[in-house]
């Protein structure tokens, strides 16, 4: 009976082990055979570890390689908030100054927190961002500092080890992923032509060169597969693939800094002194259409885009459109005199200020008889431009307003370009041909307004504006270099130089724009005062005031505009931009090293008074509109 018993718990024992040796066999089979892909990519999901290695971001440099918008290193400054349980206090008030932060918004975000699934199962939040953008010698004080902090436990009868073990891994409760910062050097120098940047590793270019360029200064992304043990530290044996990131490209623009810093401080004095909404000026060179500065007040530090009003981040030269006013009178004499339907000594009865033309009155702001062309435009008589451009007709005008980029985009590689308003003639009521001459029923850009000037100064060629100049790799390598494009002659080189002529008129001590003279150099130019529209009608308070002309003036080196809205107490453009224009062409002749056209004149000695100032006491510009 025994050895029965003993030989059936035999029998019974090797059932059990032959059973659990097939049930570990048939789990073998399972694991190895029927769920071997699923298991090998959970298995390669918890090692091996495939991430993006962003490019840097391509600098923007100046015409002097001088960066004007540049990337670096930095880090996104993470924590766990599971692992600083209710140390939040401490913490923050080591991480608040060194993350410019508030202390109370660190205590917050470092909050135990449950992310709510639906209606499973809350998750423990165990990431959130304390701070983007953070320099890496920034990085490396807070992990100093954490490093020094003591959170002690809970527990008191905990050991050394255990307290150091857990300190350990709450100082890890602060990480950090690896970032970029977009700096602007010269905060908001030049702001509105860079623009700037959002989104993480700096993809994402917002408005000026930052957002035309954005595809060639992001570059190109590189990648890295590698695997990981348990403890997340890098296997390098087992990288099977590792492509660098290759950097965006540098753009290199027309800009001179030097030259955009004597605009923007020139405009800050106009600012100060007229008050006006804004103030804008571009300098041009009519050869090549090259901008050399272009700027506009109030401005925006780059640096910081969301601490400005929204209205500083548009770029006024080219998004903001308005009537021309007495600037606009270049357009009709250059086509009358490039169609030979008039000359510079022919005249033209200037009604003595009041014109009455298909049942409305023209006004002239002096009571002008016979004008001949040249003194038209030096006066600036509206009555005169007038009946210059009835003699030269509807479809001849809307031709050449077209020819002169008027209600068409000037190409300029910046976002947000305004196309100005040109009406097709059909459109156009009986008078319009009488006011369009004179700067009205016309809406333009200030930069259209200035490439108009450029093309007479040109010799009748107009020119694309060009703001880059070329692009290059990180080894300063030439892609791509732009070339100057011409768009079309407008009007012919003898037009342009009689249309000079009368230009330099306006500069002369008679002329609304003997307050542009420069020492040295012979300047042509024209004034511009235009009332603004308000509710439908014109304002007799408010104005745009402008100065647009170049020097020297039969060899022109660079073509300037200034353009005022509401300038306070003073509104026409002789008494307010053409002086702001002065100052930036003496600084620009001397700084661009431009040879005087006009010899300097010895010192008289003389006991008299002077006599024959450039404009009488209490005269008034005239014939501003």
């Amino acid at each position: 009976m025994a050895k029965a018993a003993q030989f059936r718990r035999l029998i019974t024992l090797t059932v059990v082990l032959i059973g659990a040796l097939a049930l570990l066999a048939c789990r073998l089979v399972e694991l190895q055979v029927w769920r071997h892909d699923e298991l090998r990519a959970a298995s390669k999901k918890n090692t091996q570890h495939s991430f993006l290695r962003a490019p840097l971001r391509g600098q923007i440099r100046d015409a002097r390689g001088t960066p004007l918008a540049l990337s670096v290193a930095g880090k996104i400054v993470c924590a766990n908030p599971m692992l600083i349980r209710d140390k939040q206090r401490e913490v923050a008030r080591i991480l608040a100054p060194l993350l410019q932060t508030n202390e109370a918004y660190l205590v917050d975000r470092l909050q135990p927190r449950v992310r709510q699934n639906g209606e499973k199962p809350g998750v423990d939040v165990l990431s959130v961002v304390l701070k983007s953008k953070v320099p890496l010698d920034t990085w490396q004080q807070i992990e100093q500092a954490m490093k020094q902090l003591d959170f002690g436990l809970e527990e008191k009868k905990a050991s050394q080890r255990e307290r150091s073990f857990y300190n350990a891994l709450r100082r890890r409760a602060i990480f950090a992923y690896d970032d970029a910062l977009r700096i602007y050097p010269n905060q908001s120098l030049a702001a509105h032509i860079i623009g700037y940047v959002e989104g993480d590793q700096l993809q994402s270019g917002k408005d000026g060169i930052e957002l035309a360029f954005n595809s060639k200064l992001r570059g190109i992304p590189g990648w890295r597969r590698t695997e990981r043990d348990i403890r997340q530290r890098e296997l390098v044996a087992f990288r099977d693939q590792d492509v660098e990131p290759r950097d965006g490209l540098n753009v290199v623009l027309t800009i001179d800094s030097a030259l955009q810093n004597i605009v923007e401080t020139e405009l800050a004095e106009g600012m100060n002194k007229h008050s006006p909404i804004s103030i804008s000026a571009t300098m041009v060179r009519p050869r090549t259409g090259e901008i050399l500065a272009m700027a506009t007040l109030p401005t925006f530090d780059p640096n910081h885009p969301g601490g400005s009003p929204l209205d500083t981040l548009r770029n006024r030269i080219i998004a903001d459109q308005a009537e021309p006013g007495s600037t606009f009178k270049i357009v009709v004499v250059s086509a009358a005199l490039n169609e030979n339907l008039i000359r510079l000594t022919d005249q033209f009865d200037c009604e003595r200020g009041k014109f009455f033309y298909a049942g409305r009155i023209l006004h002239d702001h002096g009571s002008y008889g016979l004008l001949d062309v040249e003194t038209i435009i030096s006066r600036s008589s509206n009555i005169g431009a007038a009946k210059i451009g009835i003699r030269l007709g509807e479809n001849s005008l809307y031709q050449y307003m077209r020819n002169f980029g008027f209600g068409s985009q000037t190409g300029i590689p910046l976002p947000g370009e305004a196309r100005g308003t040109v009406h097709p003639v059909k459109n156009w009521s009986k008078v319009s041909i009488a006011q369009i001459p004179m700067g009205h029923g016309v809406a333009v850009t200030p930069l259209q307004m200035v490439m108009a000037m450029s093309a007479i100064a040109n010799n009748g060629k107009l020119m694309r504006p060009m703001l880059v100049d070329r692009l290059e790799d990180d080894e300063g390598r030439v892609v791509v270099r732009y070339q100057p494009q011409p768009v079309r002659q407008v009007i012919s080189e003898a037009a342009a130089r009689e249309t000079i002529s009368a230009l330099k008129a306006v500069i002369a001590a008679a002329g609304t724009g003997n307050k542009a003279r420069l020492d040295n150099y012979t300047v042509a130019g024209k004034t511009g005062t235009a009332q603004k529209i308000v509710n439908g009608l014109y304002s007799n308070t408010r104005h745009f005031s402008s100065f647009i002309g170049f020097f020297p003036a039969d060899n022109p080196e660079v073509c300037i505009s200034v353009v005022m809205d509401e300038p306070k107490g003073e509104d026409y453009g002789s008494k307010t931009a053409a002086p702001v224009f002065r100052n930036i062409a003496e600084r620009a002749a001397h700084y661009l090293n431009v040879r005087p056209d006009i010899e300097a004149e010895a010192p008289k000695q003389t006991l008299a008074v002077t006599i024959g100032a450039e404009e009488p006491a209490g005269a008034k510009p005239v014939g501003e509109h």
